[in-house]
């Protein structure tokens, strides 16, 4: 199995620490609103790989973050220690608790999590729920000599890191291209433009609806933290891969990486993985552009969210990816042709598995084999696909071909195992029997009677297939 590690810039074999056991960690969304659909493409972009992971034969140990605490507005202008707490910022607006704030977006997010037929994380950690452990390795950066303190809180120092580790900051980003001070006023307290908070002081004691003691005072940890502490308590100081956003590569991982090996000394993470930004209509999604869907708006125009699944599969996770509602509508209109086919699979008079002759069985072997390919080629979604729909409309047996799909649907996620076959009424299925039985016998004439009896009502339509006489529900 090949990925690209964005630490390295270049496709590698993936070969875990200690096989067959994986470790994996996906950076979630900061609970402050609805997901979006640009969010979902990078969680779409962890659950194939941990798909692809399960489909190869490892234990996954997988973990996903839920932020609740500490992630600033001025991440959006390039500084994420600037700002107002997100999570505060909402419950203003909305006139609730930043808890219920937390509470409802975070159950959204599970449900839409679901529609999506992600596969679940082991854990959900919540980062107000790990208050304690990020004060514990704030605790053991300070140790080091990593921190300073300045008015608004506890840094981290990144010219001592790299002095006295020897270790590059920022290897995953281009953060020499980055000047403080372009979108934001530069912090003059901070010793050097890329020290990060550890943890955030309270401006006005018992304002805030999130805050707690600590060794340093009142306060709130900052963003980067919850991320270190949680994936090594749960996965250890050093794992396999971690997933996220594109955009977490400028600060927030070179951050994570900065905190865990300043303390453990150690090798953090092994392969980073990050998903490519969602574009809408050509352009880049944002709130000021009124180009922002989530999977609620979508159901609403009536598209299933695995419509949305099929319609990233469509494109590699690296690849720029760009939503219209046309394409998503292509995308439905596909899905539902694929579907079709599953049910007339499910329905296929074949019920007795007929003997495969060497060729069907070596182009069902060949198949399962160019799919893995696919998958392993850096999770090559759009090449896998093309696969399965020249399995579909090979001449392999009806439930080899079905086989074939339901493996494939181990990495794909469509749910093809749960498309129900409609019931058909007993008097249908007997003018079905009754029409094979003129056409066995070459009485055309009763046989093409029959099927209009059948499709008089508008109800099915009748389809002639070597197997015998098909009826599909319109």
């Amino acid at each position: 199995m090949k990925i690209y590690n964005s630490l390295t810039r270049k496709i590698e074999d993936f070969e875990p620490i200690n096989p067959p056991k994986v470790g994996m960690y996906t950076c979630g969304p900061t609970v402050y609103s609805e997901a979006t659909i640009g969010n979902f493409r990078t969680y779409m972009a962890a659950d194939l790989l941990l798909r692809a992971l399960k489909f190869n034969g490892f234990q996954v140990d997988y973990i996903m973050n839920i932020t609740d605490v500490g992630h600033l507005t001025g991440d959006n202008l390039g500084d994420a220690d600037t700002g107002e707490d997100r999570m505060e910022k909402s419950a203003k607006e909305q006139h609730k608790s930043a808890w219920d704030i937390a509470k409802s977006y975070t159950d959204i997010f599970l449900r839409d999590f679901e529609k999506l037929n992600l596969v679940k994380p082991r854990l959900f950690t919540k980062a107000t729920d790990h208050i304690q452990e990020q004060i514990d390795l704030v605790k053991k950066i300070e140790e080091k000599g990593f921190t300073y303190k300045t008015s608004d809180g506890i840094y981290f120092d990144t010219k001592k890191y790299e002095e006295e580790t020897g270790k590059k900051y920022g290897e995953l980003s281009d953060l020499d291209q980055i000047k403080e001070g372009a979108r934001v006023e530069v912090n003059k307290e901070k010793k050097n433009e890329r020290d990060f908070a550890l943890w955030k002081f309270s401006e006005k004691p018992g304002e805030r609806q999130m805050e707690w003691d600590s060794p340093w005072g009142l306060g709130f940890p900052g963003w980067h933290i919850e991320c270190s502490a949680m994936s090594m308590k749960y996965l250890g100081e050093g794992f396999d891969i971690h997933v996220g956003g594109e955009d977490l590569k400028q600060t927030h991982h070179p951050n994570e990486i900065a905190q865990a090996e300043s303390v453990t000394g150690k090798q953090f993470v092994k392969y980073w993985v990050h998903g490519t930004f969602l574009k809408v209509d050509g352009k880049r999604m944002g709130k000021s552009l009124g180009n922002v869907y989530t999977v609620s708006d979508l159901e609403e125009k009536g598209y299933s969210p695995i419509a949305l699944r099929y319609f990233f599969l469509g494109a590699k996770y690296r690849d720029s990816l760009n939503f219209t509602f046309e394409a998503l509508k292509s995308a439905s209109n596909t899905l539902n042709n694929l579907r079709s086919i599953v049910i007339d699979l499910k329905r296929s008079k074949e019920a007795e598995r007929t003997k495969l002759s060497q060729e069907k069985l070596e182009k069902v072997d060949d198949y399962n084999e160019r799919f893995a390919e696919a998958v392993n080629n850096d999770l090559n979604t759009p090449q896998a696909l093309a696969v399965m729909w020249e399995a579909v409309k090979s001449n392999i047996p009806s439930p080899d071909k079905l086989d074939l799909l339901y493996n494939f649907d181990e990495v794909l996620g469509l749910k093809l195992r749960e498309v129900e076959v409609a019931e058909i009424p007993e008097e249908i299925i007997r003018l079905i029997k009754e029409r094979d039985e003129a056409r066995e016998k070459n009485n055309y004439e009763e046989a093409d009677r029959i099927r209009k009896e059948i499709e008089k009502e508008g109800k099915y339509a009748v389809l002639d297939t070597p197997a015998g006489t098909q009826v599909k529900i319109k």
